[in-house]
């Protein structure tokens, strides 16, 4: 294979690419304005039929830019299987099957189907059985349908592996294989990946025919980014720097990132009994538990959240105030990744590390990569023991109804704003008292105030919802 071609093309204007008019009305609809840099820089080789490596962080727009050229390329009137994502974890599959949804709104009768592990199997086959034009799915599920036929891929004609080094990472290389010989020779091949190892440049010599490189920075400027790191001793040390530090740092959000599974959940253990608003991620959960982490989180039910970098990989939090490395990662660009999720967007974020003289040639690493040299910092004072520990200020309520039953956000939203009618009274819910609402299969979420958190609860139990009552709980941290 030649040398991948570098695409330096750095046109904004969504207007100026063959899209068909109906996906560049929906983009308008959606508030896309001007493309980022990976947009702007890959999607013309991929809407030219190239195939493509991208490199970009979380956030840089990577997503859009191949739904849009697997939407152009789409046949709609050919119900078959023309476009497979493969993404490392499922977290990260429901984002991706969702934005293409998005992105297709103005396109009529395009069906995704997402195939992912954590879900029962009968039901997938029976969704293969009808038909879909695109898979997004992960690599062990989509596998297990490819080697059992319930999966043909005769037809597809673009394979899309996004973040790459993370299902290297899991251990998905001999699955990828089997799923990538069962596809056509001819077909287009794009690679997102955040970082770039040796590995991902083997997979991509195999698989894959002259692709142009697109390597962009990340969307955030670094000055968002506050970096301070700590020097500690041993593991008592660590996480009694952790603790004060997240007194001395309040915050609506923030995210600790450990390098085990083990630690992930003794840390996250040792938090909660000293009082922090805190869940874990990792995976040794089940899905539905992880399912529900992330969606608290995100709701801002939860303070912090204690994950693996895997596990957080289906992590979208625009306004994550707080990094925190319990250890220093294995690589520097692992490390850039991770500090990379908070400031966001133009905020400002603070990432801190910890680190002992054991994993000083790490921060050596990033060191030479910052181009700078670190200065460890002195930690607080253990008068911040003294502080309140923070508290979400929001609470999720799980409903046992969802899409199934009819059930839409608007109902929801409406059932806790109606003006209530209990003898009991109590304090009026508004617009304001309610935040995130999710709508899934068989359930609902909803993130409301604590303030009024038990007239929520006793409004949704006592109301009704598309002419029924449906059980409602409080879900605790």
């Amino acid at each position: 294979m030649s040398e991948p071609k570098t695409n330096t093309k750095t046109t904004t204007d969504f207007a100026s690419l063959n899209l068909h008019k109906d996906l560049l009305k929906n983009l308008i609809s959606l508030g896309y304005q001007k493309m980022t840099p990976i947009q702007a820089q890959s999607l013309p080789p991929m809407l030219a039929g190239s195939d493509l490596i991208g490199q970009g962080k979380t956030g840089s727009g990577k997503t859009a830019a191949f739904g849009l050229a697997l939407l152009e390329k789409l046949q709609v009137k050919r119900f078959r299987i023309q476009s497979m994502v493969l993404c490392p974890t499922r977290e990260l599959a429901d984002q991706v099957a969702k934005e293409i949804r998005n992105l297709a709104r103005a396109v009529h009768n395009i069906k995704v189907l997402t195939l992912c592990g954590g879900t029962p199997f009968g039901p997938q086959i029976g969704s293969l059985e009808h038909g879909a034009h695109i898979i997004v799915g992960t690599p062990g599920r989509i596998e297990e349908h490819v080697i059992k036929g319930t999966l043909v891929l005769d037809d597809l004609n673009l394979l899309i592996l996004d973040e790459a080094d993370r299902m290297l990472e899991m251990g998905f290389e001999a699955a990828l294989d089997n799923i990538i010989e069962r596809t056509p020779l001819d077909r287009q091949t794009l690679l997102f990946s955040a970082t770039f190892p040796k590995q991902i440049q083997a997979i991509s010599e195999s698989i894959m025919t002259d692709p142009v490189m697109v390597q962009v920075a990340s969307t955030e400027e670094p000055s968002s980014i506050t970096q301070a790191f700590y020097s500690v001793d041993n593991d008592s040390e660590r996480y009694d720097a952790l603790r004060l530090l997240l007194l001395d740092n309040p915050v609506e959000s923030a995210v600790v990132f450990c390098n085990t599974k083990k630690e992930t959940q003794a840390v996250c253990n040792q938090l909660h009994d000293d009082g922090f608003s805190v869940l874990a991620l990792h995976g040794d959960l089940e899905q539905r538990d992880r399912d529900q982490t992330l969606l608290r989180f995100a709701n801002k039910s939860v303070v912090v959240l204690v994950a693996t970098d895997v596990a957080a990989r289906g992590l979208d939090i625009d306004s994550l105030d707080l990094v925190v490395n319990y250890h220093i990662a294995h690589d520097a660009e692992v490390h850039v990744h991770r500090i990379g999720r908070t400031g966001r967007a133009g905020a400002k974020g603070k990432a801190i590390s910890l680190f002992n003289d054991k994993e000083r040639y790490k921060v050596g690493l990033i060191e030479d990569g910052l181009d700078c040299v670190i200065e460890p910092g002195l930690l607080p004072s253990i008068d911040v023991l003294n502080n309140a520990r923070v508290q979400a200020k929001m609470s999720t309520i799980q409903i046992d109804g969802g899409k199934k039953q009819k059930v839409r956000p608007g109902d929801i939203l409406g059932a806790l704003t109606a003006k209530s009618t209990s003898a009991k009274g109590g304090v009026e819910i508004t617009g304001k008292d309610v935040g995130k609402i999710h709508v899934q299969d068989i359930r609902s979420y909803v993130a409301v105030n604590k303030k009024v958190l038990k007239h929520a609860l006793r409004k949704l139990a006592e109301g009704k919802m598309k002419g029924r009552s449906f059980k409602v709980r409080h879900l605790v941290v």
